[in-house]
């Protein structure tokens, strides 16, 4: 992983992604050449004016791919799921590249041109891939790592690494054990005692050692040999940072106060809310021209089928514990609390209309909070804004969760896209730390990643209820 802007960015994903812009740019100068395949000093002659189309070329499409998920590697190498993404990702592109040549007509390239390409640049996506794979199975891209502690913290990294899809990179070599705590991992993993932190690390040819201990205030915490793993190259992360980093997420049941306090982030200076704002209002007025039609199709089909109000009004929780009303598409009946009992919504919710279904899916109904962000009431990206009701209860029985209140919520945010639609205490904790994670590590950079996976949220119609 590479820090770029406080986020997280695997070294991995970086590195295919720009792989695969060169291998769409090839395709271009590739196309091109087999179209004029009889006019050499054509080619040879438009080699130079050709650079700004085919790199505008592979930047859309690299970004419609990455728009649907296919840079997050989430989920171990499957040939048959990479097929099933690439396709919807080409078809978005050439959707956006066509846009592209409409507003700007000196990068278009022709339609003979451009089916070659496309052609192939869907073989050299599907061979960059299946080279990737290969070296994924053969562990060339795994990292091995020790960790420090057989604890329940070292159990969570154990669980995490095992279970998650997104840490298939990882490999755990052992557990050192530590004195006086009780073994949560498997025994087989334990490693005895040989020796020095250094000697093991060399021993196991370990990359990272990951501190899970509990309780480092007694004598046996071994500080100066994790100073010397670290002087010898080696990388040594904490437990609760190894979670940030590998999930994009920041435990709730691993926080205390100093860390929240002298930690690094959760920084919210004049400049970046200077910047946040610009690009709310900017964001929000594309988006609310780009939909306008979609807007009054809704609004006619709400009104059609169940009457009117059309939008719905709800106090939501706002930034520092205020409340405003946010605006959305009425995708309930009006009776949907007749007891006058707020209530989590659940799937399949049998108190949405037809329509209501349909625009939740799609996320349509929170269009209308376009307006919330043009008052400032709202930005384009944060925590998603949560009833009072709901949010007394989550403030007493989960820790910090006043904390996401330190920024404006948002239309969509890191937890809409990394989680799906929440109904219970359970979820609000798992969105919660996601939320975390963004109010620390919060910047222009990371909203950008957010919105161009909220396009997959959308397109897939991911979590929505």
């Amino acid at each position: 992983m590479t820090r770029i802007y406080n986020h997280y960015i695997s070294i991995t994903a970086v590195f295919l992604f720009v792989v695969e812009v060169l291998v769409l740019m090839a395709s271009v100068y590739l196309g091109t050449r087999i179209r004029f395949l009889e006019e050499a000093q054509f080619f040879s002659a438009s080699l130079t004016p050709l650079f700004p189309k085919a790199s505008t070329f592979a930047v859309v499409m690299a970004l419609s791919m990455a728009a649907m998920g296919m840079y997050q590697l989430d989920s171990r190498p499957d040939s048959k799921a990479t097929l099933l993404r690439l396709m919807p990702s080409l078809v978005l592109g050439l959707g956006l590249i066509s846009l592209v040549f409409y507003l700007a007509p000196d990068l278009y390239f022709g339609r003979g041109i451009l089916g070659i390409v496309m052609l192939l640049a869907m073989a050299g996506m599907l061979l960059t891939r299946a080279v990737f794979f290969k070296w994924s199975s053969l562990g060339v891209l795994e990292s091995r790592v020790m960790v420090l502690g057989t604890g329940a913290r070292a159990k969570e990294c154990h669980d995490l690494i095992e279970n998650d899809p997104g840490c298939h990179k990882f490999k755990i070599v052992g557990f050192v054990p530590m004195p006086g705590e009780k073994h949560q991992v498997p025994y087989h993993s334990v490693l005895s005692a040989e020796g020095p932190l250094v000697s093991m690390v060399n021993k196991y040819s370990v990359s990272e050692v990951i501190v899970a201990v509990g309780d480092r205030r007694n004598g046996g915490f071994p500080i100066q040999e994790l100073l010397e793993c670290k002087l010898n190259g080696v990388k040594v992360s904490d437990a609760a940072k190894f979670y940030e980093r590998e999930r994009g997420q920041i435990r709730v049941d691993s926080l205390y106060p100093s860390w929240l306090v002298f930690g690094g982030g959760f920084e919210q200076g004049v400049l970046r809310t200077a910047v946040k704002r610009v690009f709310d209002l900017t964001a929000s007025l594309i988006l609310l021209v780009a939909t306008f039609p979609v807007m009054l199709v809704t609004a006619l089909c709400i009104f059609i089928e169940d009457g009117a109000p059309i939008l719905f009004r709800q106090e939501r929780v706002g930034k520092g514990g205020g409340t405003f009303m946010v605006l959305k598409f009425r995708s309930m009946r009006n009776d949907a609390e007749k007891e006058g009992k707020p209530q989590w919504a659940a799937a399949n919710d049998p108190r949405t209309t037809r329509v209501g279904r349909i625009i939740r899916k799609l996320r349509i109904d929170e269009l209308p909070q376009i307006f919330n962000v043009l008052k400032g009431e709202m930005s384009f990206v944060g925590p998603r804004p949560e009833r009072p009701y709901f949010v007394d209860q989550l403030s007493v029985k989960i820790p910090y969760y006043n904390t996401r209140h330190s920024i404006k919520p948002g239309i969509t945010g890191w937890a809409q896209v990394r989680y799906q639609y929440g109904s219970s205490v359970e979820d609000a904790v798992e969105k919660l730390q996601y939320d975390l994670y963004y109010v620390k590590n919060n910047s222009l950079f990371l909203d950008i990643i957010i919105l161009i996976d909220t396009v997959q949220v959308v397109l897939l119609g991911k979590g929505g209820r």
